[in-house]
C-alpha cells in the first residue's frame, strides 16, 4: 500500500536515517533471536504475505528454507524475486495456494495495513488453511498498548493531519488482545513476545541504553503486550492434537511496528 504513504511528513523530516538504522539492526536481531528460541526450524516452506521488496530472508535463509512471496504490488513482487524462490501478485485473504502448503506463514509489518481495509479474521483463517499441522503463523506488527502506538492511534483520529505528521493513513496500531482472539478463532494457539520497547526515532544512545529491557522482560506475559514492536507466533496444532501451545506470553495476542509501507520493507511505516 505504498501509494498511501506521503514522504513529506513531519516525523520523517525530523529523523536521521542513521538513527533509524540503529533501530532496524536491533529489530532484525530480536526477530532472529526469538524465532530461533521459540520456533527452531531446520528448513521448510515459508510464505511471506505482503512481502514488499524484502520477503524475510534474514529470518529464513536459503537454501534451508524455500521462500515464496506474495504482494498486491507488482513492482514489489518483481523486487522480491531477487531474494525469494518464487513471488506472486496476490493479497492477504485471496492467496492462490493449496491447503496445508506451508510450514510458516509470515506477516512482517503487514497486518496493520490490512486492518485499515477490513477485519483480520479472514486473514487468520487463511493462514490456518495454508499451514501444515504443527506449522505457525508469525506476525510482527505495531502494538496499540505502547505509548507510541497509543499516540499514533490518537493522531489517526485527526484524519488528514495524521498523514502530515507520520505519512500514512493506513498505519494502524493493533490491539494485542484482539490479535490473540482472531488467532484463536482460526484454530491457532497464540503466544506473544515484545521485540522492542524503544522507538526508532529516539537518539541512538537512548535506544542502546534501553535495548536490554527487550531481552529482560520481552517474553513476560504482562510486559510483552506493552511492547512497541511485537511478535506473535500462532501455532496450528499437530494433526490429532489439542495442544495449547507453549512459551511466551500466551493469551495476549500481538502487534508490532511496521517499518515500511510494503510489508517486510524497511523505511517509513508502522509505529511511527
Amino acid at each position: 500500500m505504498k501509494d498511501l504513504y506521503t514522504p513529506d511528513n513531519l516525523l520523517d523530516r525530523l529523523s536521521d536515517p542513521d538513527t533509524l538504522q540503529v533501530h532496524y539492526h536491533h529489530l532484525h536481531g530480536r526477530e532472529r533471536e526469538i524465532l530461533a528460541r521459540r520456533l527452531p526450524l531446520a528448513g521448510g516452506e515459508i510464505l511471506s504475505v505482503g512481502c514488499g521488496p524484502n520477503p524475510g530472508r534474514h529470518l529464513f535463509p536459503s537454501p534451508e528454507f524455500r521462500l515464496t512471496g506474495a504482494d498486491i504490488d507488482p513492482e514489489y513482487v518483481e523486487q522480491a524475486r531477487a531474494q525469494a524462490d518464487e513471488a506472486v501478485v496476490a493479497g492477504a485473504g485471496e492467496l492462490p495456494f493449496e491447503d496445508r502448503s506451508f510450514d510458516v506463514v509470515l506477516y512482517r509489518l503487514v497486518l496493520h495495513h490490512v486492518a485499515y481495509q477490513g477485519p483480520l479474521g479472514p486473514v487468520f483463517a487463511e493462514a490456518a488453511r495454508l499451514l501444515r499441522p504443527g506449522g505457525a503463523a508469525i506476525a510482527i506488527e505495531p502494538g496499540l498498548w505502547h505509548p507510541v502506538g497509543a499516540a499514533l492511534a490518537l493522531a489517526n483520529r485527526s484524519g488528514a493531519l495524521a498523514t502530515r505528521i507520520h505519512g500514512s493513513p493506513d498505519d494502524i496500531p493493533l490491539s494485542p488482545r484482539a490479535l490473540a482472539r482472531e488467532a484463536r478463532a482460526a484454530g491457532l494457539v497464540p503466544e506473544l513476545h515484545a521485540l522492542t520497547y524503544t522507538w526508532r526515532r529516539m537518539p541512538p544512545p537512548l535506544q542502546r541504553a534501553l535495548q536490554p529491557l527487550d531481552r529482560a522482560i520481552g517474553s513476560r506475559p504482562r510486559a510483552a503486550a506493552l511492547g512497541h514492536h511485537l511478535l506473535l507466533i500462532a501455532r496450528k496444532p499437530p494433526a490429532g492434537a489439542r495442544g495449547e501451545g507453549s512459551g511466551g506470553a500466551r493469551g495476549e495476542g500481538s502487534g508490532g511496528a511496521g517499518e515500511g509501507p510494503g510489508g517486510a520493507g524497511e523505511g517509513p511505516g508502522g509505529g511511527r
